[in-house]
């Protein structure tokens, strides 16, 4: 007798290969079978019309600090993620001295936008090494597999003090320090280190994050100590202005070259240099060719922000009265606001100088759309708070006022920052078609007062299933793809042998809810949360963690160590 048996699914097993039908056969943990199973299962479960593929695995997520205090790790599980690598983007919070620990709080909240409360209230802080962070991470079970990178700006720190937020180039003895601990980290089970050179990650006081100068001889030292530790990948984050994409990704091709190790960056459209992304895809493309794993990580649809009543900020978050009554909850402040005194004052004052939200110039009310219910992703130009006031003979700032201000004040706002310039989604189609881009940046357990991303596995699906992309190969890119960019190879395939990481999923029935607010990280903190539909079970190394959405409460998760 098998542990589960899976009966009559659709197989789509994460190698791309067309789908069939067929059973899947778990043992302790393990996948045994695959095709025709003749023997029982302890829980027979029927997958009738269902699809049967691999767990994803999420190679972009911070959850480096809800794995601390929480076994389960929403949204990217309700998400059929069921591995997932963290410490992305140069932040995190280990190695760490006492004494810098606001330091990397600092950067945190700032990058990532998880509040600064929350983390005070939620780390417990029992460790300073990145080895002692391992090692407290793997006290706790969790619904699923959790890899960790060595973040640069907490290095850096480390080594640095001072110096290193004051952007100061390291010393040929301080890029030997961190040489040493990069070692020491992968030979603890980093699965590589990550580094960010770009303006946009700052603190909430507006300082920068500390990699953002760091020299090439660093990196390469950074690299050069992954390998010397015994392996791992190099992420990393970059504008591309020195002075172009050419000349940056040349030095990551030094980089690459220099350490044998392979690269990972962030590619998204931006919408003030609108080619750029292309010539970073070519040039990937042409480094895979001449054989450097070099691979840019995209989004499938726009990285955008919600602004609303219910989130950490909104148009007018910055305007003196507003503030008068920020604190209302959210169907009282919406009340407050319609009052005609109120809204007109408002509708006055300067949004921009009283406001904390270093994006807020980056908002234009030709981007700025209804979000709606279901969740609209590509809005049409029509649809813009721009075109609607142009069609009824009004202000912009009178539509948004409006639309946030209705009901109980729950409404949405989405304001796409990339890959949208042409008010489509063709630059994630055209990565879709790359093999060597990977699908990534939903940013799970972060950016949690207006940005709700961690859904992405399923929009993928749901989205660009629906528009002639194969389903196989949309199951490969989140499964044995990304599992094979980690360096893992005991997952993302559905054939006995790998780790029993499972989904059961009604395609038909796939959809996304609206985010909602919920307060329920350490001190009192609210974070926006998007669930899916259509996900029937998801199993974790042979065990169900999820049936139709919710949580069983097993926790078969483990912290993951590269090369162990």
């Amino acid at each position: 007798m098998f542990d589960i048996v899976i009966r009559g699914g659709t197989i789509l097993d994460g190698t791309g290969a067309p789908g069939f039908q067929g059973d899947v056969a778990i043992q302790s943990g393990k996948i045994v079978q695959v095709g025709e199973v003749r023997g029982k299962g302890a829980e027979e479960m029927d997958a009738t019309g269902l699809l049967v593929t691999p767990g994803f695995v999420d190679i972009h997520t911070h959850y480096d600090g809800q794995a601390v205090w929480d076994s389960h790790l929403a949204p990217s599980a309700w998400h059929g993620v069921t591995t997932a690598l963290m410490g992305n983007c140069g932040v995190g919070f280990a190695p760490c001295r006492a004494e810098d620990r606001d330091t990397l709080i600092a950067l945190m909240e700032g990058v990532e936008d998880i509040p600064g409360p929350v983390l005070h209230e939620g780390l417990n802080w029992s460790w300073e090494s990145f080895p002692e962070y391992l090692n407290a991470l793997e006290r706790k079970a969790r619904d699923i597999d959790i890899g960790a990178l060595l973040p640069h700006g907490a290095l850096r720190v480390h080594v640095m003090g001072e110096r290193a937020l004051s952007l100061e180039n390291a010393t040929p003895d301080e890029i030997a320090r961190m040489r040493a601990l990069t070692a020491e980290a992968a030979a603890a089970g980093a699965f590589g280190a990550s580094t960010s050179r770009t303006i946009s990650h700052k603190t909430l006081a507006g300082d920068p994050t500390p990699t953002l100068k760091a020299q090439e001889d660093e990196l390469i030292g950074l690299a050069a100590g992954l390998t010397e530790g015994g392996g791992g990948l190099l992420e990393m984050v970059s504008d591309w202005n020195t002075p172009d994409p050419g000349t940056e990704f040349a030095m990551v091709r030094r980089v690459a070259v220099a350490s044998g190790r392979p690269i990972v960056f962030s590619l998204t459209a931006r919408h003030d240099r609108t080619e750029a992304w292309k010539e970073l895809l070519a040039l990937s493309d042409e480094a895979a060719e001449n054989g450097l794993d070099i691979r840019p990580v995209f989004p499938p649809r726009p990285i955008g922000i919600l602004l609303g009543l219910v989130g950490s900020q909104n148009p007018f978050s910055g305007c003196p009265s507003y503030k008068e009554v920020a604190h209302l909850p959210p169907a009282e402040r919406a009340a407050a606001l319609r009052e005609p005194g109120r809204r007109a004052r408002i509708l006055s004052e300067d949004r921009i100088a009283g406001s904390n939200f270093p994006l807020i110039t980056r908002l234009h009310w030709a981007r700025m759309f209804p979000f709606g219910a279901p969740p609209d992703y590509a809005p049409p130009r029509e649809k813009s708070l721009e075109a609607q006031a142009e069609r009824e003979g009004r202000q912009p700032e009178e539509v948004a006022y409006d639309l946030l201000t209705e009901g109980d004040g729950t409404n949405f706002i989405f304001a796409p920052l990339t890959n949208f310039a042409d008010y489509t989604l063709d630059a994630s189609a055209e990565c879709l078609r790359h093999r060597n881009a990977i699908i990534g940046l939903s940013d799970g357990g972060a950016h949690v007062g207006f940005i709700s991303d961690g859904s992405f596995p399923t929009f993928v699906l749901m989205h660009w299933g629906q528009r002639g992309f194969p389903m196989e190969e949309l199951i490969r890119r989140q499964t044995s793809d990304t599992a094979r960019a980690m360096g893992l190879t005991d997952r993302g395939v559905l054939a006995p042998g790998m780790l029993a990481d499972v989904n059961l999923i009604a395609e038909k029935e796939l959809g996304l809810l609206p985010p909602r607010m919920v307060h329920d990280l350490p001190a009192g903190g609210r974070r926006l949360l998007q669930a899916p539909s259509g996900y029937r079970a998801t199993i974790k190394r042979g065990v169900v963690t999820y049936r139709n959405g919710v949580a069983t409460g097993a926790l078969p998760g483990q912290l993951l160590r590269r090369g162990r």
